[in-house]
């Protein structure tokens, strides 16, 4: 008993140890974050001086360029014109060199600090980039840790199969956080960044530019704010179509499967067949039978690099067929692969669902799902 509990013990010192590690990995991101969208904002701002001041130097190079002129014509006559009128022309010349050295300067200090930050950049994003991988990989670790073995051990008896088992969902899961994550990142944060960005842009170009310029700024911001609003549908969706719990399983597969197939029109024609009565199922069903076409087309469109993919519906009055079939390049499943994951987690859920799961596939022949599933509890 004393043994069990110092294992405790020593399990939740190092799971402390991990999300204290995770908390300040997660810290440093967000403070790189911060300081990357301030530089953003300053290289911003001084890309608008650099050429600012070029556009003046050009206008004091041509007023420099007619004060030499004219002090040269001073000096070349010098007999026709007074002390005075040499002294002013020179005066004039002279000054216009002095605020063209200022303006070359201050272009030169400009330019300076924006290549520091455009390198300063690359460096942050390269920091974001490995901070994000650490906490995903700390993730990991600390998930492991707090048991998500547990309801898996009751599924498989293998001990080995157990543990790899476990920590293939372990990885799934942090492949769809990270996916979600990276979708958002990508997605609406890009664009509220960029929203804030330009709604700090208003003001000024009301101010430089006038009223015409702030309401063109403000349609821009609209169009971005339109723009997130529809990434964060598609995310929603892609967790949990809403078609499903109204619409019920045929029609969300439709649905999904034309917006697939508008994606990849250019590289994958994708076709849905119906055959049989579209019935309500019970939700559970339903959401589980989605899925699985789901996993089945994304393989055909990711690892099959398939030109047609076939998603063929049948139902009866007690049962429902589900066959997916693509002519990509095929594998061999009779071999155990590190992407075989997605299969056998295909062949667990059509299990626990009471069904029957074939699969045929060569090299260089497509693969054929054939998933079979009982609607009714008879």
């Amino acid at each position: 008993m004393s043994s069990k509990k110092s294992l405790d013990q020593i399990i939740e010192q190092m799971m402390e140890t991990v999300r204290d590690s995770k908390e300040q990995i997660f810290e440093i991101c967000e403070k790189t974050r911060r300081e990357y969208a301030g530089l953003e904002v300053e290289l911003k701002d001084l890309r608008l001086k650099v050429a600012e001041i070029i556009r003046q130097t050009d206008y004091k190079e041509m007023h420099a360029r007619l004060a030499r002129n004219r002090l040269a014509e001073v000096s070349k006559e010098f007999g026709k014109y007074s002390n005075e009128e040499v002294r002013k022309a020179y005066e004039h010349a002279n000054e216009h060199q002095i605020q063209l050295a200022v303006l070359n300067q201050e272009e030169k200090q400009h330019r300076e600090r924006r290549d520091h930050i455009e390198r300063r950049l690359l460096e942050l994003e390269d920091t974001i980039s490995r901070a994000e991988l650490l906490v995903g990989q700390v993730s990991v670790v600390h998930n492991f840790l707090i048991g998500d073995l547990r309801e898996v051990g009751e599924i498989v008896e293998d001990a080995k199969e157990k543990q790899e088992f476990g920590l293939k969902i372990i990885e799934a899961q942090e492949a769809e956080r990270k996916r979600v994550a990276r979708d958002i990142h990508d997605g609406p944060a890009q664009l509220l960044a960029n929203v804030l960005l330009r709604a700090e842009l208003i003001e000024r170009a009301y101010n430089d530019k006038g009223i015409e310029s702030a309401l063109k700024e403000v349609k821009d911001v609209r169009h971005a704010i339109k723009a997130s609003l529809a990434d964060v549908r598609r995310i929603i969706y892609d967790l949990r179509p809403m078609a499903l719990d109204d619409l019920g399983l045929i029609p969300t597969l439709k649905k999904y499967l034309s917006s697939v197939s508008e994606r990849v029109e250019d590289k994958t024609e994708v076709r849905f067949i119906v055959i049989g009565n579209e019935t309500r199922m019970e939700p559970n069903l339903e959401v589980a039978l989605f899925r699985l076409v789901q996993e089945a087309v994304q393989n055909g469109l990711k690892h099959a690099e398939a030109d047609q993919i076939l998603v063929k519906v049948q139902v009866t009055t007690d049962r429902i067929m589900l066959i997916i079939s693509d002519d990509g390049k095929g594998f061999d499943h009779t071999e155990k692969k590190d992407d075989s994951f997605g299969i056998m987690g295909m062949k667990e859920r059509v299990n626990m669902l009471k069904g029957e799961f074939a699969i045929e596939s060569a090299m260089g022949r497509g693969t054929k799902l054939v998933i079979t599933v009982p609607t009714s509890d008879d």
